[in-house]
């Protein structure tokens, strides 16, 4: 995949990006939401494993420094109906960077890729649904007590999804 923003490039994750994913997943305030922070093997394992061979994620490059900053879970679960869910490094929250690269995925999913429906699952009902609402995705189910926190606290999984049809309005 390649898809360029104003502000970054999406692209298929490459082994160079190790340090940069380590960076992201090995952040205990980025990963609360998560799971416990990778250590950076497990960082360079889950890189290699999920993101290359699975073709599972996809990689948001900030074009001025040329770093990797964002994780994009982008993976088709069944046909034409894709899973999808974003990390980004912590430097970069609050910046719109989230958003721009995921409404870039979401527009290739419906628009060349002809997507069914794009879902995503969270427990944080705080700053990944806000942004979920602002990709236009609508709450599906909330599943009480299903998972556990980078703590291994019980919390609710929130489901959003977005459909082909809702996209195009």
């Amino acid at each position: 995949m390649y898809i360029e923003t104003p502000r970054m490039i999406i692209r298929d994750f490459m082994l160079k990006d190790a340090t940069d994913l380590h960076d992201i997943l090995g952040d205990d305030e980025t990963m609360e939401n998560c799971e416990p922070a990778y250590d950076f093997e497990k960082a360079q394992r889950f890189l290699t494993d999920f993101c290359i061979l699975r073709h599972g994620a996809v990689a948001a490059v900030h074009k001025e420094s040329g770093k990797m900053i964002g994780y994009i879970l982008f993976n088709e679960f069944d046909n034409g109906v894709y899973e999808m869910g974003w990390i980004f490094n912590r430097s970069y929250w609050r910046q719109g960077y989230s958003l721009e690269a995921c409404k870039a995925v979401i527009d290739h999913a419906f628009g060349e890729l002809k997507a069914h429906r794009i879902f995503a699952e969270t427990i944080d009902a705080i700053k990944s649904v806000g942004l979920m609402h602002r990709l236009g995705m609508k709450l599906e189910d909330v599943r009480q007590n299903q998972v556990r926190d980078a703590h291994s606290n019980r919390a609710d999984l929130y489901v959003y999804g977005l459909s082909e049809c809702d996209w195009r309005k």
